[in-house]
């Protein structure tokens, strides 16, 4: 029930196209993945495209191979952006997001700068993760870029953590961010 009701707050401000963020809070097997799957279906039928942030140590084989599996349709329209790539690779990524040739990209914090057109949802994993900060100039948090950057196209931006960061839980709390609240984990247990 709250997944669905998490579900229908993000299509509802998908569909509106103001931009809206929302801080997603629900621990490990409590389904958040399966709430950023539905936003991104969602921004998909829209005609929309997504960026999915994840921390660097999260961006593994088997991340994205979920990804690809759970859109095989689009696996070749999926971007992925990560600090191991060679230069020639990154340059390929970056050339298929330009060309309009990606739907989804997914990565670590400099994604958040890939050039979609038709952005239609930022989704920051584990916002409160110390690694979305670039402590190198230019500094940045990519947390913080993300909401920026949804104000300024008018996206959603999705926010999602176990644990979320002091910055999000005041801004939800204040009424800036909207709370969703996923309170049982998939296997029934309530948090």
């Amino acid at each position: 029930e709250a997944q669905d009701a998490a579900a229908q707050a993000i299509r509802g401000a998908i569909a509106d196209g103001k931009g809206h963020t929302f801080l997603l809070r629900g621990v490990t097997g409590s389904g958040k993945t399966e709430v950023y799957f539905r936003a991104i279906e969602d921004t998909k039928a829209s005609g929309r495209s997504t960026i999915v942030l994840v921390p660097e140590i999260a961006l593994t084989p088997q991340t994205i191979e979920r990804f690809k599996a759970r859109f095989s349709s689009l696996k070749e329209r999926i971007a992925v952006l990560h600090s191991n790539l060679s230069d020639g690779e990154r340059h390929d990524e970056w050339f298929k997001i330009h060309e309009d040739r990606a739907d989804i990209v997914i990565g670590a914090r400099s994604a958040i700068f890939a050039p979609l057109e038709r952005l239609g949802i930022i989704i920051v994993d584990e916002e409160h993760e110390p690694s979305f900060k670039q402590d190198e100039t230019p500094r940045y948090h990519a947390r913080d870029v993300a909401v920026v950057r949804g104000s300024l196209e008018k996206c959603v931006v999705l926010l999602g953590s176990a644990t979320p960061s002091l910055e999000s839980f005041e801004n939800a709390t204040s009424g800036k961010y909207e709370a969703l609240h996923l309170t049982k984990r998939t296997d029934g247990r309530t948090l």
